[in-house]
């Protein structure tokens, strides 16, 4: 039988992780591991990968130089890097370099398959991604997708309320400010309301806030 599982290349030299990350990713994955950077980036530009997970640390060629020769190259498979280096300057480093997603060392595995989704996901077309807590928000595609019940599609004015406030998660809105910025003018500030409720009843009640005399904010999931 064929295995229809996406295949995955992990680039992880430690001994232990490596084997370990790969018993767990293939409940999901076919997973190719490679121990060194230079056999890393010659299966990436050669084996027609789903998705790649590289460390930032590789013996010979370390895992931001193969994300760069990848994307120079025009290989554009979806990439997460793992390190230990977690400061804002080593995440700008490896996301300036073409990687899609960066998780810092120690991860939890629930996390990892989580961010392997999500960048899968803007690979295939749906769009730039905005998190909500645990939901994945892609507006280009008006697509939800819960951590419960997979994908929701929005309509497109609960699509442009929900990217309001997730764009501005501290801020609270009037009504006033929402009919502006979302609705037409000849709509009711009760048309704020009601799109409120729909976008709660189609995803989760939690997911806007209302701030008692002042309007509307994201919630906290």
């Amino acid at each position: 039988m064929a295995d229809n599982r996406p295949r995955l290349l992990l680039a992880e030299d430690d001994p232990q992780l490596g084997p370990l990350m790969v018993r767990v990713l293939q409940e999901v994955y076919d997973v190719t591991l490679a121990t060194d950077g230079a056999e890393a980036l010659t299966l990436a530009q050669e084996s027609g990968f789903d998705v790649l997970i590289v460390d930032r640390r590789l013996p010979h060629i370390d895992g931001v130089t193969i994300i760069e020769t990848l994307r120079r190259n025009e290989v554009l498979t979806p990439a997460l890097i793992l390190t230990a280096l977690g400061t804002v300057q080593d995440k700008v480093r490896g996301l300036d370099a073409g990687a899609n997603d960066y998780l810092v060392k120690p991860f939890e595995f629930e996390e990892l398959f989580a961010r392997l989704r999500a960048i899968r996901r803007v690979s295939a077309g749906e769009g730039p991604l905005l998190r909500i807590g645990p939901w994945e928000f892609y507006p280009d595609s008006r697509a939800v997708y819960s951590p419960y019940d997979g994908r929701i599609i929005l309509t497109e004015r609960e699509s442009d309320l929900l990217r309001l406030f997730a764009l501005h998660p501290q801020r609270t809105f009037t009504r006033s400010e929402v009919l502006h910025t979302v609705f037409d003018a000849t709509d009711t500030p009760g048309t704020v309301d009601t799109y409120v409720h729909y976008l709660r009843r189609k995803t989760d009640q939690a997911i806007v806030t209302t701030v008692r005399g002042r309007g509307y904010r994201l919630g906290q999931l």
